[in-house]
């Protein structure tokens, strides 16, 4: 093989980190206690799933209230509704007048309709009771859980955050290496630190460039499959390319390590002290000990 000088990526090794796509909170819609909390820290849930219960005695007053009006409304559409009858009777007798039974109808008129208020104003009681139910707002694992058994927490307040099951690499790159990354690269991925099995490097995919330099870094995100089992906020080793450089690449094959040393047969000169690089499946880079036109031979 006659050695020559070709253009290679030069690979930046950085440290990414495995973050969710979307981070959804449960909150709280009312005011109240806390009396059941079903969720806990890893826990996986699905969406619409209740993961803890508010509870507010005051709403059980309400409705109780509301029960008393209601049936005190409904006494007085029943006298409502015979004052109008007998006032109908009587008019058709000549015992009563027109404007009487026009005024009872309209007092009949006025609590049905008090009846439809109150019967809607129940309805809003119950709905508020069953907003107690605290539910996943989506599919994923319980992050966080901001609350404990007890706790007194008013609307809006954030009961747990989930991580939707959909997780990515976050990486931050020096500004400089910015011009280099854009949508639809490969990045070379490393083994997982936490492992105890040895995985072989994959590959990723840049799904986003966010278009914001902050403390002087771009940030991306890195597409990669099999993420599911790794913690939120893990760190994983990511080469990413930066360029391109000179290099001078040799078959694996043509290395021969004696003694602790590389060596690699040039023809007409014998075995030559190699320094050795960046690998890669079949090849292998030689930093020094080669030069443009030598001929290898193994």
């Amino acid at each position: 093989m006659v050695v020559k000088t070709h253009k290679v990526d030069d690979l930046k090794a950085v440290f990414a980190t495995v973050e969710s796509v979307d981070e959804v909170l449960a909150r709280a819609r009312i005011t109240g206690t806390v009396s059941g909390l079903l969720v806990d820290e890893g826990t996986s849930v699905e969406a619409g799933v209740r993961i803890a219960t508010i509870g507010d005695p005051k709403l059980a007053l309400a409705t109780a209230g509301i029960d008393a009006r209601l049936k005190a409304a409904e006494a007085e559409r029943d006298l409502a509704e015979i004052e109008f009858r007998r006032s109908g009777d009587l008019l058709a007798k000549g015992a009563a007048t027109q404007a009487r039974v026009d005024n009872a109808r309209t007092r009949l008129d006025v609590a049905t309709r008090n009846i439809a208020a109150i019967r809607s104003e129940k309805q809003v009681s119950a709905e508020r009771s069953g907003e107690g139910a605290v539910l996943a707002p989506g599919a994923g694992r319980v992050l966080k859980v901001h609350v404990t058994q007890g706790s007194v927490v008013m609307a809006g307040d954030t009961i747990a955050t989930i991580a939707a099951e959909n997780y990515i690499l976050r990486m931050a790159l020096p500004e400089r290496h910015a011009r280099f990354i854009k949508l639809g690269d490969r990045v070379l991925v490393g083994p997982r630190s936490l492992s105890t099995i040895d995985t072989p490097p994959r590959f990723g995919t840049i799904r986003q460039v966010y278009p914001r330099i902050e403390d002087g870094r771009v940030i991306a995100d890195v597409a990669v499959e099999g993420l599911g089992d790794f913690f939120v906020g893990e760190r994983v080793p990511v080469h990413v390319t930066t360029g391109q450089r000179p290099a001078i690449i040799v078959p694996r094959a043509a290395i021969s390590p004696r003694f602790g040393l590389d060596y690699v047969t040039v023809k007409d000169v014998g075995p030559v002290v190699v320094q050795l690089g960046q690998a890669a499946e079949d090849d292998i880079e030689v930093l020094s000990g080669l030069r443009d036109g030598d001929l290898v031979t193994w």
